[in-house]
């Protein structure tokens, strides 16, 4: 069994060899075989082209034989019909027969000339007039003739053979016999030049594609059509010319057309574009060796990077156990501005700490050193190098190498001065939405607040209106004028005490905590809304503990909830009867707290609407905005009390505001 071992390992190895070799070799077979396509689709698309080409070639001279035959037959037509008018009348030269005769001899029907001959075969007649000494048709005599007869026995056109004429030009004619009641009256014969019939009339896009040329038996080009380009030796095509056959042949070549660059360059770039995949191969194939023996010697510094990065989501830096930093993330560098070569290696004070805070750094961080980080984080104020401060929110861990020793701190940082931001604007808007509040409570009372001014105002103007009169008087009684003063200051003293209650009420200050007097403050709320309870017909009923030590508050702000916690109390009751309409406002002390109850006789609250009091835009007024409740608990939340409530057991609801006391 010892002696197999080896042999099923040295197979095992050779089957691996083998499978190495052979995904080594598939990179190079792809390739190939990627090359091979493209050449083939190369091959083919040419092929194609070259068939299409021939297609079009077949398809117009297929077209320019049936478009010559066409012209012949209608010639040979109207040949006849003019003939009909000729040789059946006596008068052989009508005008409109004439007009159809110069109309037929036209370059592009290819008829040079039209003769007209009797049944004997002796020429009656010709368009143009044969010159003096002038043959007709230019043709031997007999040749003629015998295409003369030939046509009268088989009663059909005949066409003659080609014929040199004046000026190189070949000719050939047709004898059309013609036919009337009398029997035979002669033929017309129409002669026509081969040039102006093939070559001359061809249309430009057939004479820009290709080269005409009309060849005898011998091979001879009688005539031809053609441009200074080389002609194609694969695009050509003959066919009998018949009529009027005698061996000639129409032989129509293709020009050669320009040199494709375009396939030449997409098959250089194919073979281009091969030997780069092939060298890419081969240097990937080398740089992935290269790779795989550096991967050890890579993997403990990747598992620390991987370690210290997985460890935090934010700026990150690292700090070996002396407090020397060791490594920043390029978010750690935008957020303090420092690249990381001006920070790696520095020890404390670090360059961003902040000078006003550099005791307050240095003991966070020596904290940190001494493994006594805050599990929650801490906030620090750090400077940029550009000098702009900020809040940061730090967070420390250990930091642990990849043979488990403990080599030191990793840090996170976050900027939170957005959120410290939005939180003074949060806290501004609050400010704000009690000054809006406290506008809103003045505004249900302005009609109130009016009457009550207007009372003191109408004395003063009534005690002016009688000093006035009894200045008019001969005597003046100087106690009585005093008495008279006496009762304007005290009612100009009134209208200002109104005026200025509402002005401390309703002006928005910032927020400031001074020692208070609860008591007192209780008494110029109640003042604030007494003119609003007495139009109401209720009753504010005090008592308080006039022991009760100072608090520290913002007067404005404690003001605001004692009035919305009455005005609540006096709403609640405004379906009472006039004996069940007072509101009761106590305070005592209770421990290290201050307590103010105010209670009223209303119809309590229900347990749903308790569940919702404080949300923020709740309300059970129809035009309540839901805000005075919600504003009145962060008041007392931002003084460190709080506020509640609970059921009065005389029928109604107790408001508590609990306020802690100074302690000295």
């Amino acid at each position: 069994m010892d002696a197999v071992h080896p042999q099923m390992s040295s197979r095992a190895t050779i089957a691996l060899t083998a499978r190495q070799r052979w995904l080594t070799a598939v990179p190079y077979l792809t390739v190939l075989l990627f090359l091979v396509v493209i050449a083939a689709l190369v091959w083919f698309t040419r092929a194609y082209d070259e068939e299409e080409q021939r297609a079009t070639l077949i398809n117009d001279v297929l077209w320019m034989e049936q478009n010559l035959q066409f012209k012949l037959d209608r010639n040979v037509s109207q040949l006849a019909q003019i003939g009909q008018e000729i040789l059946s009348t006596t008068d052989h030269h009508p005008s409109q027969t004439s007009a159809a005769l110069r109309q037929l001899v036209r370059s592009e029907n290819g008829l040079v000339r039209v003769m007209w001959l009797d049944a004997t075969g002796h020429m009656q007649g010709a368009l143009p007039p044969l010159g003096e000494g002038e043959m007709p048709g230019e043709s031997p005599s007999e040749q003629s003739a015998s295409r003369f007869r030939l046509a009268r026995a088989l009663e059909r056109p005949i066409y003659g053979q080609i014929h040199a004429a004046a000026g190189d030009r070949q000719q050939f004619e047709v004898h059309v016999p013609i036919y009337s009641e009398n029997g035979f009256a002669g033929a017309m014969v129409g002669v026509y030049s081969l040039r102006e019939l093939v070559t001359d009339e061809l249309p430009w896009w057939f004479a820009e594609r290709y080269r005409v040329s009309v060849h005898d038996s011998d091979g001879r080009v009688l005539v031809s059509k053609s441009k200074v380009a080389p002609l194609s030796d694969r695009l050509n095509y003959s066919m009998a010319l018949d009529p009027p056959g005698g061996g000639l042949t129409l032989q129509v070549t293709a020009y050669r057309g320009e040199t494709r660059w375009v396939q030449v360059l997409l098959i250089g770039s194919i073979l281009l574009l091969g030997g780069i995949l092939i060298w890419s191969v081969l240097q990937l194939r080398r740089e992935l060796q290269r790779r795989h023996r550096a991967e050890q010697a890579l993997r403990s510094e990747s598992l620390f990077r991987r370690a210290m990065e997985d460890s935090m989501l934010t700026g990150l830096r690292a700090r070996d156990r002396d407090g020397r930093i060791t490594y920043v993330n390029p978010a750690f560098c935008r957020m303090v501005g420092y690249s990381a070569a001006e920070l790696v290696g520095c020890t404390p004070p670090m360059p961003y700490w902040d000078p006003e805070f550099l005791e307050q750094t240095q003991e966070v961080h020596d904290r940190v050193l001494s493994g006594n980080a805050p599990p929650d984080g801490f906030e620090l104020r750090l400077r940029r190098k550009n000098g702009e401060r900020f809040d940061a929110l730090i967070f420390e861990a250990p930091l642990i190498d990849a043979a488990g020793r403990h080599t030191g701190w990793m840090g996170s940082l976050l900027d939170i001065s957005a959120q410290k931001h939005a939180e003074e604007l949060a806290r501004q808007q609050e400010e704000r939405l009690q000054a809006t509040s406290r506008l809103i409570t003045m505004g249900e009372m302005a009609s109130t607040l009016a009457h009550e001014l207007n009372q003191p105002l109408a004395a003063i103007a009534s005690y002016n209106t009688g000093c006035l009169n009894r200045l008019e008087q001969p005597t003046l009684d100087r106690e009585e004028f005093k008495d008279i003063f006496d009762r304007i200051g005290r009612q100009a003293r009134r209208a200002g005490d109104i005026i200025r209650r509402v002005h401390d009420f309703v002006r928005r200050s910032e927020p400031k905590r001074e020692p208070l007097d609860i008591n007192l403050m209780i008494r110029e709320a109640i003042g604030l809304i007494e003119a609003d309870s007495a139009k109401r017909g209720m009753r504010v009923e005090t008592e308080l503990d006039e022991s009760l030590p100072a608090v520290a508050a913002d007067p404005v702000m404690i003001e605001q909830v004692i009035v919305n916690l009455v005005r609540n109390g006096m709403d609640a009751m405004r379906d009472n009867p006039p004996s069940r309409r007072t509101v009761r406002v106590n305070t005592q002390r209770e421990g290290d707290m201050l307590v103010v109850r105010v209670a009223d006789n209303g119809t309590g609250i229900d347990p749903e609407t308790a569940r919702r009091l404080f949300e923020p835009f709740f309300t059970t007024k129809t035009e309540g905005m839901g805000m005075g409740l919600n504003i009145c608990r962060s008041i007392a939340e931002l003084h460190h009390g709080r506020l509640g409530f609970e059921t009065n057991p005389d029928g109604g609801t107790i408001f508590t505001l609990s306020l802690p006391v100074e302690t000295s």
